[in-house]
């Protein structure tokens, strides 16, 4: 199984252009928990750069524990159930959160 970091090293990788028409957004992804961390992702023109760290004003910030967000990106959980369990926190637009999982490949 990938470490979150691997998972985010591998992220714009799976970005899928297609889904992402018209989209310009970044979003921060807080994981916490063991391996956890701070990363953001802007998705512009038709790319997805990921970099560590906070993003300065993202359009939407989702936070998440380490073990659910592996398990997210498994399949084992699916986002929306972690989120109606108050397990994955969105802060932000949410029609972006809905739109977010088709933009990648899992």
């Amino acid at each position: 199984m990938p470490t979150v970091k691997e998972t985010f090293d591998a992220m714009s990788g799976r970005f899928r252009a297609d889904k992402a028409a018209g989209t310009s957004a970044v979003i921060q992804y807080d994981v916490s928990g063991d391996g956890g961390g701070t990363w953001h992702a802007v998705i512009k023109d038709g790319t997805c750069t990921v970099k560590a760290g906070s993003a300065p004003s993202p359009n939407l910030t989702l936070q998440i524990a380490a073990p659910d967000w592996l398990d997210m990106l498994s399949g084992k959980q699916s986002g929306q159930m972690l989120f109606m369990s108050g397990k994955l926190k969105v802060k932000g637009d949410m029609g972006l959160a809905m739109k977010l999982g088709s933009m990648f490949q899992m």
